[in-house]
């Protein structure tokens, strides 16, 4: 079936509802009629109908005396549906607490999802600064360890797609803005089989992440350890946490069912 005919099936309303819904954020956390009908590039009473549905339905509520809209709480049902189809973070949680154990520093579990690293897990490290990542936080891939392991695992179609006219923003000096520099990079981590983000992403913080696969061999998530530069030098890093973070990698894969190559 050609992307022409699938279009055919797309229902407009249910693409638009969703826009909606993606339009809130920390940095916007209430939109107006007008703001929305805006975002969408249409006049206000193309949303008006989408806005009553999303109150009826309780994922929306409009502040009486603003008229502004926010999320509701019934919003966090659609992303914890999801986690709770997933064995990967429950299963997870012994094998994470033994690696901040074992380095100190906190550690996550992240997904792919488009240009961007879904945290599904997080074990937070003792006594340890980092970066403040809770579960369902989003992060940019091009700028993380666990988002530039989990592109440099993708075919070659996908990452066109992933990145096809994107503008790699930059965070600190560190971050690789160009897309040839970041491709060589991919190519690398796929040969070592771990990533590295240093101060990319935030000044003065170092990640390491390795793949988790499934039983076909493809790469479903990433697991990282996270810490400020002065606890992650290049000594405690090559000596301590890569080994461990690998063999816990590889532990999880393996409840995915993955082999191991001899």
């Amino acid at each position: 079936m050609s992307n022409e005919e699938k279009d055919r099936y797309l229902s407009n309303s249910l693409v638009r509802g969703l826009e909606i819904l993606k339009m809130f954020n920390e940095d916007k956390p209430t939109l107006s009629l007008v703001e929305i009908a805006n975002n969408l590039g249409v006049s206000r009473t193309t949303p008006f109908r989408l806005l009553y549905t999303l109150q009826t339905m309780g994922y929306l509520r409009q502040d009486e005396s603003t008229k502004r809209y926010e999320l509701s709480p019934k919003v966090l049902e659609l992303g914890f549906t999801y986690l709770n189809t997933m064995q990967l973070p429950e299963i997870a949680r012994p094998y994470l607490e033994e690696l901040r154990d074992q380095t100190g520093a906190s550690v996550h579990i992240g997904i792919l999802d488009g240009r961007e690293v879904a945290y599904i897990a997080r074990i937070p490290g003792k006594g340890v600064t980092t970066i403040n990542v809770t579960i369902g936080s989003r992060l940019p891939a091009h700028a993380t360890a666990m988002g530039k392991i989990l592109l440099a695992y993708q075919s070659k179609e996908n990452l066109k797609k992933i990145l096809f006219g994107t503008e790699l923003q930059p965070f600190t000096e560190q971050t690789k803005t160009q897309i040839m520099e970041l491709k060589q990079e991919l190519n690398s981590i796929r040969q070592k089989e771990y990533s590295i983000s240093n101060e990319e992403f935030e000044s003065g913080i170092r990640s390491i992440a390795a793949p988790i696969f499934n039983n076909k061999g493809s790469v479903i998530a990433s697991v990282n350890v996270v810490a400020p530069v002065t606890t992650l030098d290049d000594k405690f890093s090559e000596e301590v946490v890569l080994p461990a973070l690998c063999k816990t990698a590889n532990q999880l894969s393996a409840f995915s069912g993955y082999r191991l190559p001899k």
